[in-house]
């Protein structure tokens, strides 16, 4: 694989170089890591401490390893570079370091996203995912569970403890509004990155925001729900039999929050 002056894309580097084939092997068998997502416009991103931050405590978790952010946003900016775009999806994955005092950072780099703003379905299923607060690939259930909600009439799945309490979606956060704040489930669950740009920047919006329990039966306390993920946000219609008012103001108050945020260069 040879790096052109604009990659075509998907492009893939490990350690700052075209992925060969045997990376992409390795990657395919290995399947034990960690990654995080992350939308890139005009070379920016939003939440870039919170990606950086992310992919350094996993890996010290897993690895017992740093890794360090200039290292990251180097080999981001790399990637970028090489694959001839500005605006883009990225990912940056971790692998188990083989006989190197360092890990093996691969970087993919796909055309830009966003989540489209058609109010969703979800499908309450009784799963928990492994160390959720961990972003890895391979995760099995969550794309079982999804698989079985779309066959059942749903757009996605929603992640539930054995005692009703929700957790997350498949693929997001969930979070709810009960006309006063904006109630994020307390969960065992991903701390995803749009959250955690929410949860810092909707106080100086006016909007508060608060964690806590939020159970199956007691769905009925909420106006209105949504979901974030890397590629932006989008109303819930339904869970299971509980609908929900799509409200527009609030959407356009959380979406004009999220965007207002700051974003920084990789």
């Amino acid at each position: 694989m040879t790096t052109p002056a604009a990659a075509a894309l998907p492009y893939a580097e490990f350690d700052g170089r075209p992925a060969t084939e045997d990376d992409l092997r390795r990657a395919l068998l290995v399947n034990f890591g960690h990654f995080t997502a992350m939308q890139v416009r005009e070379g920016r991103v939003r939440g870039l401490d919170l990606h950086l931050a992310r992919l350094d405590s996993a890996n010290r978790e897993l690895f017992e390893l740093p890794l360090d952010g200039g290292l990251v946003r180097g080999l981001i900016r790399h990637a970028l570079e090489s694959a001839g775009a500005a605006d883009a999806s990225v990912r940056v994955y971790a692998y188990p370091p083989l006989g190197n005092p360092a890990v093996t950072v691969m970087v993919t780099v796909g055309g830009p996203a966003r989540m489209s703003p058609e109010p969703r379905s979800l499908m309450p299923v009784p799963y928990a995912r492994t160390a959720p607060h961990l972003k890895r690939p391979g995760e099995f259930g969550q794309t079982y569970y999804a698989l079985l909600a779309r066959r059942s009439g749903f757009d996605d799945a929603l992640l539930t403890l054995p005692d009703g309490s929700v957790a997350e979606g498949t693929i997001a956060n969930i979070g709810f509004w009960d006309g006063a704040a904006v109630i994020w489930p307390q969960a065992p669950a991903l701390p995803g990155i749009t959250m955690g740009i929410l949860e810092r920047e909707l106080p100086g919006a006016g909007l508060e925001s608060v964690c806590r329990t939020v159970t199956l039966d007691g769905l009925g306390a909420y106006r209105s729900a949504f979901l974030t993920n890397s590629q932006g946000l989008a109303p819930v219609a339904r869970i299971g039999d509980t609908a929900f008012a799509v409200d527009e103001e609030l959407m356009k108050r959380l979406t004009a929050t999220y965007e207002a945020a700051p974003d920084e260069a990789v």
